[in-house]
């Protein structure tokens, strides 16, 4: 971590916590997607390790391990697409706060899995928030134990082998989330005024420049996850990936295996990140968004400072293949030339020059 009071040049606001943020987040509870095909989503989501827990004529659920009903939900739709997420809240008291937010709709029933009551909210970059509490835990389901490993010191493992199925890796919860956006300031703020997040580490350009936030709930001094929410500097509002946490980096290679025979399209790893520490692996769906399997990632109270660090390529991961100059090029079409150009005339976080330096550092 670099103390940013030993770097003078730091002159651009860094995102930090919010001293009375509207609610506090407890935790990530689903995705949304739109997708042409519920069975094409479903084939890649269940060879990556999610389990379909409800299929409707128009809208697929699938979950993960954990006790919740689901976390990934997909509307049949004609173009593909990434709408948003789910934040959960400890209270109706609390949703009630959002639903007071400009552009929130009232505090409404949920007829969804799980059920509670729910809020969406828009953030400023389009990205739908729903804001759920009050939601029935599903029932908990049943995945293999961690391996254990013959370390050099510590030999626990005697007269037994390693033989871990070979089958897609049980995923055991949704971890988190990353978009990117061309209002980065403005969004980054309205995550942590309203629920609460705390920017763990803060990527820069050698001028200082903020352009990645990796973002933790806030639980006090129950540790939580390095980052739930990453928000990187785009040039216009889009879908990064999402990760999903597994058992071990055992099931991280399994997955490998098992996406790799069944013919996906793999992305970038096996490796380990720098920020966050997880033991990585990247593989895209049918449309092309990527999806991360991970395990060993960090953990931090509230307590822990927020990091400065500078942006490059080799700052990505600890050992591993080196990121692939693809995994951050963006889709280019005749709407997202147009979505570039009139962010560049729009947004005061975009720049041509800005664009410049990422292009050579990731280019």
């Amino acid at each position: 971590m670099t103390d940013p009071n030993v770097l003078p040049w730091l002159a651009t606001p860094q995102p930090a916590r919010h001293p009375q943020p509207t609610v506090k987040a407890l935790d990530l509870t689903h995705l949304i997607f739109q997708r042409p095909d519920l069975n094409e989503a479903a084939r890649f989501l269940t060879d990556f390790g999610l389990t379909v827990a409800r299929q409707e004529a128009d809208t697929l659920y699938l979950r993960a391990t954990d006790a919740t009903s689901y976390c990934y939900r997909v509307h049949l739709a004609e173009q593909a697409r990434f709408i948003g997420f789910g934040l959960a809240v400890h209270s109706l008291r609390e949703l009630e706060k959002l639903a007071r937010i400009p552009g929130a709709s009232p505090v409404e029933k949920s007829e969804r899995p799980g059920g509670g009551y729910c809020v969406r909210l828009t953030d400023p970059s389009g990205f739908i928030v729903e804001a759920v509490c009050e939601q029935a835990p599903g029932k908990r389901r049943e995945h293999r134990a961690p391996l254990s490993w013959n370390l050099a010191q510590e030999q626990p493992r005697i007269n037994a082998t390693q033989r871990p199925p070979i089958a897609p890796p049980e995923v055991l919860k949704l971890g988190h989330i990353v978009i990117e956006v061309a209002d980065y300031q403005a969004t980054c703020a309205w995550y942590t005024k309203h629920f609460g997040f705390i920017p763990s580490d803060v990527q820069v350009l050698p001028d200082g420049t903020p352009i990645v936030t990796f973002m933790r709930l806030d639980l006090g001094d129950v540790p939580a996850a390095h980052h739930t929410l990453a928000i990187a500097q785009g040039f216009m509002a889009t879908y990064s990936h999402s990760a999903y946490e597994v058992v071990d980096a055992d099931a991280v290679g399994m997955g490998q295996r098992v996406l790799r025979e069944r013919g996906w399209k793999h992305s970038w790893g096996i490796g380990r990140h720098i920020l966050g520490s997880q033991i990585f692996d990247y593989w895209q769906d049918p449309w092309g968004d990527k999806h991360e399997h991970y395990c060993d990632g960090d953990i931090f109270t509230a307590a822990q400072p927020t990091g400065i660090h500078l942006v490059s390529p080799e700052a990505m991961a600890q050992w591993g293949q080196r990121m692939p100059k693809r995994f951050t090029k963006p889709k280019m079409s005749l709407a997202n030339l147009y979505a570039l150009l009139l962010n560049l005339r729009r947004s005061p976080d975009l720049s041509i020059r800005k664009l410049v330096t990422l292009m050579r550092l990731f280019g």
